[in-house]
């Protein structure tokens, strides 16, 4: 029975402000970065790695806040933990002292979602398989289990939870064997970053489409015109009926949003994404009634189940947008689809960052083998950076995420990427201090 014997933080940081990667109306120069995890066992080979994705600096907080958590899982038992998860999560968040920071919500809230999900790398690594694999071969009462329930259960009880799942369970192997054919359709943001010329721009999104890819994403907010051009050439270029979608990042105060997405409405655009602070439910609520028929996408940012809870409960999107990293792991998005299921609200999870498209890619492959199965409404965000850096690097065929067989939740970095770029004394930062 492996032990956990020792635990390993990285500090990695890669230099994407140099091409404007990643660049947005709300953050203009990120260095895409993971504030990295490491628990080890006693079996030799055996690890389990996640990662909290950060845009620079923010990992000298976030790595504190995973230093500060992972004592409370030293010395476990892999069986005794797995058995234990839905205990465990609500132990990381339980801590009164460092609750008083921000209960379910913040650096602390991701960190504990940092433990978790290397826990479930090293769950779905000790039984050879991989996380998507795992979790849909769970029983809905082990699910269940390793969620937790509080300050939800007015929009999912438990039972509610179960007769979800039991009712996918006679499709799962069919649904299974669809994934494993076909994949799940992604979307790319890649053509879309707001500090690219329209050159640049326009021909990622040729390539885009040669690719495969049936729903582009661009980065907006800069100024209606500005959005106007750029929509106006992409329009121009893909014709009037190709899927597209805009990002705002946030950038909006609720009026202007509805303002500048009304003028937007001749692009016919599939969603517009993060219109407003990711807290403002019910500025959500208002934007999505005041500019339907356009729909309205978020949760990349939102910061808990609680959040989503009522993003739901009060009609402030339609899609559904949740991240590996910036809730509590695995147990606190599993919770998160099963209530989009309860609502009919389709989930299209963010990605993109260090490792997200790794990550995230199991939370929508058990959504479609065990939760609401295959359909149109779903699609996975797919951004074309850094994935050289991972063992498992995802696989984007036709436009399709193809379903890792690898065991582990994807988030593994090979050692060379992490001893090149840990700050500050890996080797890229040493010569870029020098140089």
């Amino acid at each position: 029975m492996p032990k956990i014997t020792a635990i390993e933080s990285f500090d990695v940081r890669f230099p994407t402000s140099k091409m404007l990667d990643g660049s947005d109306a709300m953050n203009q120069d990120p260095d895409y970065s993971a504030a990295y995890l490491r628990i080890t066992t006693d079996q030799p080979g055996l690890h389990g790695d996640s990662l909290v994705f950060t845009i620079g600096r923010g990992n000298d907080v976030q790595i504190a806040a995973i230093n500060m958590l992972t004592p409370k899982i030293a010395g476990l038992s892999v069986d005794d933990a797995f058995t234990r998860i839905g205990e465990i999560t609500r132990e990381l968040s339980g801590d009164s002292q460092i609750r008083w920071l921000g209960p379910d919500y913040g650096v602390f809230h991701m960190a504990a979602g940092a433990v978790l999900n290397a826990l479930w790398d090293l769950f779905a690594k000790a039984k050879g398989v991989p996380l998507w694999k795992l979790l849909s071969d769970m029983t809905p009462e082990q699910i269940v289990d390793a969620i937790d329930f509080r300050y939800i259960t007015d929009a999912l009880t438990r039972e509610e939870a179960l007769d979800i799942l039991y009712r996918g369970n006679d499709a799962k192997k069919s649904n299974e064997e669809i994934l494993r054919s076909k994949g799940l359709p992604a979307y790319t943001t890649s053509p879309g970053w707001l500090g690219y010329s329209d050159e640049k721009m326009l021909d990622l999104t040729k390539k885009a489409m040669d690719d495969g890819f049936t729903l582009i994403k661009y980065k907006c907010g800069k100024s209606i015109a500005d959005d106007q051009r750029r929509l106006g050439k992409v329009r121009e270029l893909v014709g009037p009926n190709f899927p597209i979608a805009i990002d705002a990042n946030q950038v909006w105060d609720v009026d202007v949003a509805i303002t500048w997405i009304n003028a937007l409405k001749e692009y016919k655009l599939r969603w517009v994404e993060e219109p407003t602070s990711p807290n403002d439910v019910l500025g959500h609520a208002k934007i999505a009634a005041a500019v339907a028929p356009t729909p309205i996408a978020t949760g990349e940012m939102a910061s808990s189940r609680i959040i989503f809870k009522q993003l739901l409960q009060a009609k402030g999107f339609s899609v559904m947008q949740i991240d590996a990293t910036r809730v509590a792991g695995v147990n606190e998005n599993l919770a998160n689809i099963l209530m989009a299921a309860k609502f009919g609200i389709p989930v299209c999870p963010h990605a993109g960052g260090v490792g997200l498209c790794e990550m995230v890619q199991h939370l929508a492959m058990w959504d479609a083998v065990a939760v609401t199965g295959h359909h149109t409404s779903r699609v996975v965000e797919f951004v074309d950076h850094l994935h050289q850096h991972f063992l498992d690097p995802v696989q984007i065929s036709g436009g399709n995420y193809i379903a890792p067989q690898r065991a582990g939740a994807g988030a593994e970095m090979h050692q060379s990427s992490i001893d090149e770029y840990s700050f500050p004394n890996g080797t890229y930062w040493k010569n870029e201090a020098v140089s």
